[in-house]
């Protein structure tokens, strides 16, 4: 069995990593949080058909698969771990760290103002730092294999899987927007933070999802 080295080795641990603290923070929100289910019912209404659910789960599957593809095509093409995967695993590693803070700060400050969204450090910066941080992670693995992609299919598995994550990444923010207008529109704190906080990238003036 073909071994890339250590840098291999560290996003492999990079994955685990990520899949333990999404994992964890989706149960602990899921079981702990009465007000997100609250939210994710009346925003879904009736309950979600079994093979919609079937085919939510068999299209995530595919995708999280297509966006680890690049590290699997670096064994595949028996490639050496190179200056490019290491800045890759310098970005992953970063967007894990990002969103991790990113979700205790919203926590702590919902805590004290469970009437207002986060506001203070990181969403001072960005809207959804959480989700920056997950383009930022998959931005990482993107770019750790791009010198060693070979053929038309490497390179559309690599690049159609990153866009999707992107798309994903803002419909969730756009979605998340809308929600919050509903409930806090009519609170001039709310617009006032929103209208000056760009939603989901740091200094790109791109501030709403919605129409407004």
């Amino acid at each position: 069995i073909y071994d890339a080295g250590l840098p291999h080795y560290v996003q492999f641990v990079l994955f685990i990593i990520y899949g333990f603290r999404l994992s964890g923070f989706l149960l602990i929100r899921e079981l702990k949080n009465a007000s997100y289910r609250k939210t994710l019912k009346e925003a879904t209404g009736d309950e979600i058909p079994v093979f919609v659910k079937f085919f939510m789960w068999i299209f995530m599957g595919v995708l999280y698969v297509a966006q680890t593809s690049g590290v699997a095509f670096r064994l595949f093409n028996g490639a050496e771990g190179t200056v490019c995967q290491w800045i890759g695993i310098g970005i992953s590693a970063f967007g894990i760290i990002l969103e991790a803070i990113a979700d205790k700060q919203k926590s702590a400050q919902k805590a004290k103002r469970p009437d207002m969204v986060a506001t203070e450090q990181l969403y001072k910066i960005v809207r959804c730092p959480n989700y920056f941080g997950e383009i930022l992670f998959w931005t990482g693995v993107t770019v750790s294999a791009l010198d060693i992609l070979q053929g038309v299919g490497q390179w559309i598995t690599a690049i159609i899987a990153y866009i999707l994550i992107v798309f994903i990444m803002f419909n969730g923010a756009q979605r998340l927007e809308k929600r919050q207008m509903a409930r806090y529109g009519d609170n001039a704190e709310y617009t006032a933070y929103a209208d000056k906080t760009p939603i989901i990238i740091p200094l790109l003036p791109v501030y709403h999802l919605n129409k407004q």
